[in-house]
């Protein structure tokens, strides 16, 4: 079963277990209920928010990520499990004594696939994608050159127009791009943990404190799925994070081809995340990448 990603965004909520359920309630009122064996991950925007401990617990116990959002719903914490694989302890031992060269690699790989991405998402808008496309070719193990930011210099204009530039703190596409990230966020995390690795042991991207910075690292593939999915709410009009919500989340569900058939953007980053805990552990990297770079079908409005 697509697990879910569930937002508390109201204020005035309590959060209590009960019994295989996670229940939200309203001034003593359950509002609604989710099962805990169904949740990707959690997000909280709001003000005012109450939790019990057996909530928080089973919710560590399930593995299931809480991630809290700040201004502009960028996120600002987060709430992981400390156990989560049964092989844990060896696979971190593995992660961090990778090598450099090997985690090099894995980087080069990620990057090449974002920027392959992007060059994809402007191929499905009718946008010409020669210039970012042959980035992707360039990219070297650990990307010296930066090819990333260079893709990301050319990228963001085709697709949002000369004037747009990728700013956090803003509002419009920007703060929905940010929600649509920190949905991939909590979910790359899930994936992480639940595959023995510590997602604040990166391979690229500085921690700097930052505890889910390899989930920084293996979202980047598919930061173009989000990036896509905002342009179509762009398309029909819908311009702020409040509109947009069901639809961002439902990018969890977009269905990818892969070598074994239909999946959804959920478990590709399982694979991702296990193939990735492999190479740690076998020293030769070998990163699972669904067939295509983009999901099959209309993001925002299937």
């Amino acid at each position: 079963m697509v697990g879910r990603i569930l937002e508390l965004n109201r204020d005035n909520l309590t959060v209590h277990k009960s019994r295989g359920f996670l229940s939200v309630r309203e001034h003593g009122t359950e509002i609604g209920r989710a099962e805990l064996d169904d949740l990707d991950a959690i997000l909280v925007s709001s003000q005012g928010l109450m939790w019990s401990n057996s909530a928080l617990a089973h919710l560590a116990y399930n593995n299931v990520p809480v991630m809290i959002l700040g201004a502009n719903y960028a996120p600002v914490a987060v709430v992981l499990p400390l156990t989560a694989h049964q092989q844990q302890t060896y696979q971190m031992a593995f992660q961090l004594a990778a090598s450099k060269p090997v985690r090099k690699q894995v980087w080069a790989r990620l990057v090449r696939h974002k920027i392959a991405a992007q060059a994809a998402v402007l191929d499905r808008i009718g946008i010409p994608s020669d210039r970012v496309k042959r980035l992707s070719y360039a990219v070297r193990s650990g990307d010296p050159d930066n090819r990333e930011g260079m893709a990301a210099q050319a990228y963001w204009p085709l697709l949002f127009g000369k004037n747009f530039r990728r700013d956090r703190n803003l509002t419009g596409a920007n703060a929905m791009l940010n929600y649509g990230y920190a949905v991939l966020r909590a979910a790359t995390a899930r994936a992480i943990v639940s595959s023995g690795l510590h997602p604040s042991l990166s391979v690229h991207h500085k921690s700097g404190g930052d505890p889910l910075s390899l989930a920084d690292d293996l979202m980047e593939p598919f930061r173009p799925t989000i990036d896509l999915c905002v342009y179509e709410l762009l398309m029909d009009g819908v311009t702020t994070v409040d509109e947009s919500r069901a639809q961002i989340v439902e990018c969890l569900s977009a269905v990818f081809i892969t070598q074994n058939g239909h999946s959804p953007l959920s478990q590709i980053l399982v694979r991702l995340a296990q193939s990735t805990a492999q190479s740690f552990e076998n020293g030769k990297v070998n990163l699972n990448f669904p067939s295509q770079l983009l999901p099959s079908r209309d993001l925002a409005n299937d």
